[in-house]
């Protein structure tokens, strides 16, 4: 799939979020384009070579940055970038991989892709608190200076 195709689908599918969340008219854009950088940035490591749990931090970190600047821009709760940004890096597609190899008693695939799926998960909330570790690491540098 090409990068267009890629940050076409990547931004609808943060904004869509948002709407299903009940996100204010004006965030649906920048919930997008959160959702969107986060996407690419995944997509350009994974295209390097990295491996999908580091690609999935470092691309957690972009979102929660973006969404903290997001936040702030637009005088809202970082809840709404968060979730909405988050959506593209979620493993959907691995999920349900794994129910369809344990429906198919397929067991040892079904463990191998859930244990996927828990690091995954667990890279993406890794990577959100370390976002909001450097952003609070980051003013209370400000604050002293």
């Amino acid at each position: 799939m090409g990068i267009l195709a890629h940050t076409i689908t990547s931004f609808f599918a943060a904004a869509g979020f948002a709407v299903l969340f009940n996100a204010p008219r004006k965030s649906l854009i920048p919930c997008g384009v959160v959702g969107m950088l986060g996407w690419l940035v995944y997509i350009g490591l994974i295209e390097v070579n990295f491996l999908a749990v580091p690609a999935t931090v470092i691309a957690s970190i972009v979102v929660g940055i973006c969404s903290r600047v997001c936040a702030e821009t637009f005088k809202m709760p970082i809840l709404i970038f968060y979730v909405a940004g988050i959506i593209p890096l979620v493993p959907g597609g691995v999920a349900y991989n794994a129910m369809r190899s344990f429906i198919e008693s397929d067991y040892f695939d079904g463990v191998e892709l859930a244990a996927e799926v828990m690091i995954l998960s667990g890279g993406i909330a890794i990577g959100l608190m370390f976002s909001e570790v450097m952003n609070q690491l980051w003013r209370k540098i400000v604050r002293s200076a």
